[in-house]
């Protein structure tokens, strides 16, 4: 399931050049992944409960379009594949107007917390893949 939100740029997030800083776009894919987990139930509390926490181990990151101060932006994730210990988010931001200012593939391992190894992807987080 895809989820969205929307967000506004704020002046600190401009950098010299009048328009978003590169790095601040990692910053709303993570507010978009935050909010996915959220929304399917999968809270940092309830994966840990299964055992489970998980880290990004690749960011593939498009720049397309500037955005610049004041712009409305929505951030779109929806789920891209599932391996056996990995999985990938395909993640857009979005003018107002539609354009796609970034794109990008977030690629995550579920690790255990105890052993920081890796681990199966448990079923709950592992579900969204295949509805």
């Amino acid at each position: 399931m895809e989820t969205s939100i929307e967000i506004v740029v704020r002046p600190t997030e401009i950098d010299v050049n009048g328009h978003v800083n590169n790095g601040k776009y990692v910053d709303y894919l993570e507010w978009g992944r935050e909010d996915w987990y959220e929304q399917h139930g999968l809270d940092y509390d309830t994966l840990l409960g299964l055992g489970a926490i998980t880290v990004t181990v690749n960011l593939n990151l498009n720049f397309r379009k500037e955005c610049r101060q004041g712009e409305r932006l929505t951030i779109v994730t929806r789920p891209e594949r599932l391996g056996r210990t990995s999985f990938a988010l395909r993640q857009e931001i979005r003018k107002a107007d539609g354009t796609i200012a970034a794109d990008a593939v977030v690629t995550l391992v579920t690790i255990a917390p105890e052993s920081r190894t890796s681990r199966p992807v448990p079923a709950p987080l592992a579900d969204h893949f295949t509805s």
